[in-house]
């Protein structure tokens, strides 16, 4: 499901020289759909991409940035397919940082005649390590503006994806979260879901499209998964809207997963508490406001928040 001109910005932008692409929206929201689409348009044009996803990173990676740039330099290798060869890059007194953009100019990107795409997903994973990203963020800034004049980091194309926001304390002029084509994946809207119920081959009215998105917004996966069992015929739309926002409902997993994660926060389940009670968007903290849309949970009306839907509103509401 496309979501104009969102696709048609992202391809014309990895084609320019240097291009750094930024996709941010919350856990399944299709960022990773749009990523692969993003990489796979840059192949049909001869590109070599490279696609990582930070989870894939164990904790021993972290430990240090020399650990993590090795890594780093190790993974985007072999998704190029091509042969590791830090061990004649890695060396001598230079710090990590020089030695891994040594090695991406004098082997990776001189060994590739095409343009290279790499997409790196979760990056929120190194976000938890401050000072080790603010190190990692920077290098990425530092490519992005030697590609501006440097023909061979002209070469490199960046996308990088994230579900929160940067809390982590950056330079303005050493972070690449303030460059390059911002991308925030809104929701679905009215005529997307109802392309989405037709495909699914569902013979709705706009009463019952209506009914559905009041239950699940556009939130892509809720919407997707919906449509996918009522079309199987494991449940009705009436079913559906009476179960969803309970534990016995089939997104008990998705609503438990969000618990647990605000009953690390105690400020932040008592600000989601207080949003799903009211009756009318409400003022919040701004930093609560932003994890809760970070969440997916919520979503702005000006600088008020308000539950993305009823899912939310009911689930959460309930003090049981």
């Amino acid at each position: 499901m496309e979501r104009p001109p969102i696709e048609s910005d992202c391809y014309e932008t990895i084609l320019q020289p240097g291009a750094l692409i930024r996709i941010k929206a919350p856990r399944q929201m299709g960022k990773t759909s749009l990523l692969t689409r993003v990489l796979h348009h840059a192949e049909e044009r001869g590109y070599k991409t490279a696609n990582l996803n930070f989870q894939a990173a164990d904790a021993e990676s972290f430990t240090s940035l020399d650990k993590f740039l090795q890594w780093f330099c190790d993974s985007i290798t072999d998704r190029l397919k091509l042969t590791n060869n830090l061990a004649e890059y890695w060396q001598g007194v230079r710090g990590s940082k020089s030695k891994c953009i040594n090695y991406f100019e004098k082997y990776l990107l001189s060994t590739i005649s095409s343009p290279v795409v790499l997409g790196l997903d979760e990056v929120d994973q190194v976000f938890q390590y401050p000072s080790l990203a603010a190190d990692f963020f920077g290098l990425l800034r530092v490519w992005h503006e030697m590609s501006k004049n440097e023909d061979i980091w002209k070469k490199l194309r960046l996308v990088i994806v994230h579900s929160k926001e940067v809390y982590i304390p950056l330079n303005i002029n050493q972070s690449p979260f303030n460059v390059g084509l911002p991308i925030e994946l809104p929701e679905l809207n009215q005529s997307q879901v109802q392309d989405l119920v037709q495909r699914h081959k569902l013979d709705w009215s706009i009463a019952e499209v209506t009914q559905l998105m009041a239950m699940v917004g556009g939130h892509p996966y809720l919407v997707r998964r919906s449509l996918y069992e009522i079309a199987r015929q494991t449940m009705s739309l009436a079913q559906l809207l009476q179960t969803a926002p309970t534990q016995a409902g089939m997104f008990s997993d998705h609503l438990r997963r969000h618990r647990v994660n605000l009953q690390e926060d105690a400020k932040l389940e008592a600000a989601l508490k207080q949003v799903v009670t009211s009756p009318q968007p409400v003022r919040i903290e701004t930093g609560l406001a932003f994890k809760l849309r970070s969440m997916g949970l919520v979503k702005f009306q000006d600088n008020d928040v308000m539950p993305l839907c009823d899912l939310y509103r009911i689930y959460f509401g309930d003090t049981a």
